[in-house]
């Protein structure tokens, strides 16, 4: 973890940007409930990288059982603290998988970066932002859940740049890339990044961004986040040339197949 970036704080700023249907809260613990495909909405993640008593698992699988739902735990990971934690979950049947990379910035220099003149920001989500993330090239019961998570998060700009010109494959007017970003906590939270794969490679991810990064100076926010699957070497590219660091590196704990109780 990087000094100075205050866990507590993104954690929950991220479930103000992502909101599941309930949260409850164990002493050092949020635990996010939704039976949607949004990883970070569907999981336990611990407030603090101190050190963590596994005795608090009981308690969480306890919640997570009594919505019907798998039990996840969102762990960062080569943090030290944690080694007694994950032993346990090992012993329990618990095997982590897709590590994600926490990210942050200061919203200047991603402003900086691009012409956010050529994005529309609005406070409520147009049916043409929800539809790049239904249509083609994206999965589309991923692309609902996102949706209606993103749409009822609170104090949201939700952007969106049409092309400026036809393109192979689109039409001037057509939305080509969305995304949103949430003020709470004191940070702006980067979510749903979407460019439809026809028109990827114009740098249309990089406007959107300086569009929030605009936003965020605009409201007196001084800091910024966003979180990217760490297998997606494109998108961490982009987002590091555009100011983003390092923050952290998590991974979700579950049981295989424990995924079939939302069916």
């Amino acid at each position: 973890m990087v000094a100075g970036v205050n866990v507590e704080s993104i954690e929950r700023a991220t479930l103000a940007a992502v909101p599941p249907d309930a949260v409850e809260e164990l002493p050092g613990w949020l635990l996010a409930l939704d039976r949607g495909t949004v990883g970070r909405a569907r999981s336990a993640v611990p407030l603090h990288h101190g050190a963590q008593d596994p005795s608090v698992l009981p308690r969480i699988e306890e919640a997570y059982q009594a919505y019907g739902l798998p039990v996840v735990l969102r762990l960062p990971i080569e943090t030290p603290g944690f080694e007694t934690l994950t032993e346990a979950l090992r012993d329990r049947g618990y095997v982590p998988s897709r590590p994600t990379q926490v990210m942050h910035a200061d919203p200047a220099t991603v402003a900086s970066n691009g012409q956010p003149e050529a994005v529309h920001l609005s406070t409520t989500p147009g049916d043409d932002w929800a539809r790049v993330y239904l249509g083609e090239g994206f999965d589309p019961v991923d692309g609902q859940s996102r949706v209606r998570l993103l749409r009822r998060a609170k104090d949201t700009v939700y952007v969106s740049l049409r092309l400026a010109q036809d393109l192979p494959g689109g039409a001037a007017g057509d939305v080509a890339a969305v995304g949103s970003g949430c003020f709470a906590e004191g940070w702006m939270g980067v979510h749903g990044m979407r460019t439809r794969p026809r028109f990827r490679g114009h740098g249309f991810a990089r406007q959107l961004m300086a569009a929030m990064g605009a936003e965020a100076i605009k409201r007196g926010v001084t800091q910024t986040f966003l979180q990217v699957e760490a297998e997606n070497y494109l998108a961490r590219s982009l987002y590091a040339r555009v100011g983003f660091s390092p923050a952290w590196i998590y991974v979700y704990w579950q049981r295989p197949g424990a995924d079939a109780l939302l069916k």
